[in-house]
């Protein structure tokens, strides 16, 4: 697996869509056996794989469309994100270890302290799902995902020690995304593909 050539265009990303080696080498070692995974991608790198969560990465599952929204809080208002990808319907945020145990007790406190609060609720907030120790999660392939696959990545992982968000960064842009007005238009988005996001800017 080799990177691809990324050409940087205006606020939209290069395509990040492929896993480097390096990626693919941080995501194998969430498993038992590293060196298994990666021999079965060496075969079949447009195979997805069952991967355990709790050491390498937690993963917070939100649906497609609040999971977007939550996305381009992070990339337009924040520091970005870590790996990102699309799997039959939901956004499978990567974040760093622990988070999933810390951000429903976040979501929680948030919820129930801005209770009176004009426009403080985040009632909007759809329960998402969060993968930790003793779970797992299928990740898509590290090459070959579309969107009418229904699993690809949008922010693919690239290095070894890819950078990850917290349960803080992940609660602020749950807040932000369950408060931002929705866009409506009658005209879906010309290129679905093209909304990846500038892996340049990730920490």
């Amino acid at each position: 697996m080799s990177s691809s050539t990324r050409n940087v265009t205006p606020h939209v990303a290069p395509h990040a869509s492929e896993v480097t080696t390096d990626g693919a080498a941080w995501l194998a070692s969430a498993g038992a056996h590293p060196r298994t995974t990666l021999a079965f991608w060496e075969e079949r790198p447009e195979a997805p794989v069952v991967l355990p969560c709790g050491s390498a990465f937690d993963v917070v599952s939100a649906p497609a469309i609040f999971g977007r929204r939550m996305l381009d809080r992070m990339w337009d208002e924040g520091p970005g994100s870590g790996p990102v990808a699309e799997f039959r319907g939901r956004m499978l945020l990567f974040a760093a270890p622990g988070t999933a145990q810390r951000l429903p007790s976040l979501l929680e406190w948030e919820e129930w302290s801005a209770r009176g609060r004009d426009g403080g609720r985040t009632g909007e907030v759809p329960p998402l799902l969060c993968h930790g120790a003793g779970d797992a999660v299928t990740v898509p392939a590290p090459v070959g995902g579309s969107a009418r696959s229904g699993s690809r990545w949008l922010v693919a992982p690239d290095t070894r020690l890819p950078w990850l968000p917290g349960p803080e960064m992940l609660l602020w842009a749950a807040v932000r995304a369950a408060r931002a007005a929705v866009r409506i238009s009658i005209f879906p988005p010309a290129d679905q593909d093209a909304n990846v996001y500038d892996v340049s800017r990730r920490r």
